[in-house]
């Protein structure tokens, strides 16, 4: 049996790559072997370390036999498919690009993010602020502050420039990293930076399946200088997988010292009475616009429980 590394699916068709020759074959998954991710919009994702088997008679074809343990991955909720979607698996770094401007700074997108990293077990986020060239605002340097604050990592760069970009190779030796970004804030361009045409290289098997222009709908690996690199497709809207309305506070990582202390042990940290949260917010312990941005994903998931389970 032989082994490999999936780079990229699209169609239930999967790119895999070979143990040990490097060798690249196209493989479907055999009959219901992945049965145990009923409801998964895709039981495999870029990361996923698979065993398969050759087609005898068509060369570099072949059948996914078993996807190996995996030691975590990135989920977001689809939101068209309404089901849960795998985008990368097997990553130690979750990269959250964004940009001053041009399109706008958008904490609210960063933090959903920043949960679902939280959710993904041996998994480090990096908050990565492109297009440094633009100038940084102060109100975007006050919200990456409070990220350093709170234990993330925040790193600003120019692809355009080139500024932060051999740090930034330094950091990722050795890792997986999963690039998130909504469209425009240069995550095209940061591929392309990491991975000398790679950009040629999604176009080619966008052509091949049909896809038009549109490279990024789908999540890919590629092999950088050192580490791996999945990019995945950008997002306007991001809604985080595997938490529950009522336990999502939890991904909030500064609350949980208050929370602690909360009246109640299931304190939603909203009308309860003697809610350390809230009172942490009012004392200026915990930032405002966090703990807003922290109600409207908890909404967002209680409307999306109620369409589930009415």
């Amino acid at each position: 049996m032989r082994r490999g590394l999936v780079l990229m699916g699209i169609n239930n068709i999967f790119t895999v790559e070979e143990e040990g020759t490097g060798a690249l074959y196209e493989c479907r998954i055999k009959g219901k072997v992945l049965e145990d991710a009923v409801g998964d919009y895709n039981p495999l994702a870029p990361g996923d370390r698979v065993e398969f088997e050759e087609n005898p008679i068509e060369e570099h074809k072949g059948s996914i036999e078993r996807r190996l343990e995996r030691k975590n991955a990135f989920l977001r909720y689809n939101l068209k498919r309404k089901a849960p979607q795998t985008l990368a698996a097997n990553l130690d770094f979750l990269v959250c690009l964004m940009s001053p401007d041009q399109p706008p700074f958008r904490p609210r997108f960063i933090d959903r993010v920043l949960v679902a990293a939280e959710l993904t077990e041996g998994c480090e986020a990096l908050v990565l602020l492109n297009k440094k060239d633009l100038g940084v605002p102060p109100h975007v340097e006050r919200r990456l502050s409070l990220y350093t604050e709170i234990g993330y990592h925040v790193r600003m760069i120019s692809v355009k420039t080139g500024e932060g970009i051999p740090a930034l190779v330094e950091f990722f030796q050795g890792k997986t990293v999963v690039l998130v970004g909504q469209s425009g804030v240069g995550k095209s361009s940061l591929l392309n930076t990491l991975v000398p045409g790679a950009g040629q290289r999604v176009g080619e098997i966008s052509r091949k399946y049909n896809r038009g222009s549109h490279v990024t709908n789908y999540s890919r690996l590629f092999h950088a200088r050192g580490f791996e690199v999945i990019d995945t497709p950008g997002v306007r809207e991001f809604v985080p997988y595997g938490t529950s309305s009522r336990d999502v506070g939890w991904c909030f990582r500064e609350f949980e010292p208050y929370a602690k202390e909360c009246a109640y042990p299931s304190c939603q940290h909203m009308d309860e009475p003697d809610c350390a949260v809230k009172e942490a917010v009012m004392k200026g312990r915990i930032d405002p616009e966090r703990y807003e941005s922290y109600l409207r994903l908890r909404e967002e998931l209680e409307l999306l429980e109620q369409e589930e389970y009415g």
